[in-house]
C-alpha cells in the first residue's frame, strides 16, 4: 500500500510539472485563448502586418490597372475624334477654292498636320502606358509569388489555431489528471495531447517562418515595382506633353505668320526693320545652323518654302535669300521669323518672305541642298 502511495504521489508531482510548463507556453482559456510565447507572438504580429501590407498594395496595384485602362480607352476615343478632325482640315486645305486668297488654306492644312501629330504621339503615349504601366502591374496582381506567400499565411493561421485548441485541450487533460490522481489511461492520453501540441508548435513555428520571409520578399518587390511604374507613367505623360507643346509652338509660329502675312503690306521689306532680333539658336532649343538636323525637332514636320521676297541677312545667323529660291524651313517662331536651310547654309529669315509650297519640282527640291 505504502508503494502505491508513493507511486500515485509520484505521478501527481509530474502532472504538476507538466502542467506547468503546459502554461508556462500556452495560455490557459476558452478557444480564443492565443499563444503567449514572446517570439511567436512577435512573428505573428509581423506576419499580420505583411499580410495587410500586401493585401493593400495589391488593391492599389489594381487601382492603378483600372484607372490606366479607363485613361487608354477615353484617350483612345480622343485619338479617334482628334485624328477625324485632322483629315477635315487636311480636306478642306486641300479642296479650299477661295477666290481671296489662300491663307485660311495654308492655316488648315498646318493645323491638320499638327493635329495629326498630336495624336500619334498621343497614341504612343497610351501604348506605353498600356505595355509599361499596366501590364506589368496586371501581372503581379495575378501572379503566383503573391498568391502562394498568402496560401503560406493562411496555413500558419491555421495550424496556430489548431494549436490554441490544442493547448486549451491540454490545460484540460492536466487538470482531470489531477483529479484522478494519477490514473494510467488519463496520463497517457495527457502525454498524446501534449506531444501532438509540441508538433503542432513545431510546425507553426517552421511555417510562420516560411510565410513571413514569402510575404516580406512579396512586399519588397510591390514597393518597388509600383514605384517604377509610377515614374514610368510620370515619364510617358510628361514626354507627351512636351512633344504637343513642341507641335503647338510650331503650329502658333506658322499661324500667326500667316495672320502677319495678311495684314501686312504687299511687299515685306519696310516690315523687316521693324521686327526684333531673331532668337539665336540656344534659344530656338537647340536648332544648329548646319547640315545635321536637331532629332528633337525633326518629327515635328518640316517644310518647303518657296522665297517670294529677296532679303538680305544682317548679322551673322540669318540668312540670305533670293526670289524664286526654296528653302527647308525647320522652325517658325511667333514674332515673325523662321529658320531653315538654303544651299547648304542655314539661319533665320523673315517667315512673311516665303510661301509655303505642298508640291515641288524635283529639281527644285535638288537645288536646295
Amino acid at each position: 500500500m505504502d508503494a502505491i502511495r508513493k507511486q500515485a504521489s509520484r505521478l501527481r508531482e509530474q502532472v504538476a510539472r507538466q502542467q506547468q510548463a503546459v502554461f508556462k507556453q500556452f495560455g490557459g482559456g476558452g478557444h480564443g485563448s492565443s499563444l503567449s510565447d514572446n517570439a511567436e507572438l512577435h512573428q505573428h504580429q509581423k506576419l499580420e502586418k505583411l499580410y495587410i501590407s500586401t493585401r493593400a498594395a495589391k488593391h492599389y496595384q489594381r487601382d492603378i490597372v483600372r484607372g490606366v485602362e479607363g485613361y487608354i480607352v477615353t484617350g483612345s476615343k480622343q485619338v479617334e475624334i482628334g485624328t477625324k478632325l485632322s483629315e477635315d482640315s487636311r480636306k478642306y486645305g486641300s479642296e479650299n477654292t477661295c477666290t481671296n486668297g489662300n491663307v485660311l488654306t495654308r492655316a488648315a492644312l498646318s493645323y491638320g498636320r499638327a493635329r495629326a501629330q498630336m495624336e500619334k504621339e498621343r497614341g504612343n503615349m497610351l501604348k506605353a502606358l498600356g505595355t509599361q504601366v499596366a501590364e506589368p502591374l496586371r501581372a503581379m496582381v495575378m501572379g503566383a509569388p503573391l498568391e502562394d506567400a498568402r496560401h503560406l499565411a493562411q496555413r500558419y493561421d491555421r495550424i496556430r489555431q489548431e494549436a490554441e485548441a490544442q493547448a486549451t485541450e491540454v490545460a484540460r487533460r492536466q487538470a482531470k489528471a489531477r483529479e484522478s490522481q494519477g490514473h494510467p489511461d488519463i496520463l497517457t492520453k495527457l502525454e498524446s495531447a501534449e506531444a501532438k501540441l509540441q508538433d503542432l508548435k513545431a510546425n507553426m513555428t517552421t511555417l510562420g517562418k516560411e510565410a513571413a520571409s514569402a510575404l516580406s520578399s512579396v512586399e519588397d518587390q510591390q514597393q518597388k515595382l509600383t514605384l517604377e511604374r509610377l515614374i514610368s507613367m510620370v515619364e510617358s505623360e510628361r514626354a507627351y506633353h512636351q512633344r504637343v507643346l513642341q507641335i503647338l509652338d510650331q503650329l502658333e509660329g506658322e499661324m500667326v505668320s500667316e495672320r502677319q502675312r495678311i495684314e501686312a503690306p504687299t511687299t515685306p521689306s519696310s516690315n523687316a526693320d521693324n521686327m526684333p532680333p531673331p532668337p539665336s539658336y540656344e534659344e530656338a532649343n537647340g536648332v544648329f545652323a548646319s547640315h545635321m538636323h536637331d532629332t528633337s525637332t525633326d518629327s515635328m514636320g518640316y517644310f518647303l518654302g518657296e522665297v517670294l521676297f529677296p532679303y538680305h541677312g544682317v548679322t551673322d545667323v540669318e540668312l540670305s535669300l533670293t526670289a524664286g529660291e526654296y528653302v527647308v524651313v525647320r522652325k517658325v517662331t511667333g514674332n515673325g521669323w523662321a529658320e531653315g536651310e538654303c544651299k547648304g547654309k542655314a539661319g533665320w529669315f523673315p517667315y512673311e518672305y516665303i510661301e509655303r509650297r505642298e508640291r515641288v519640282l524635283a529639281s527644285k527640291v535638288s537645288e536646295v541642298f
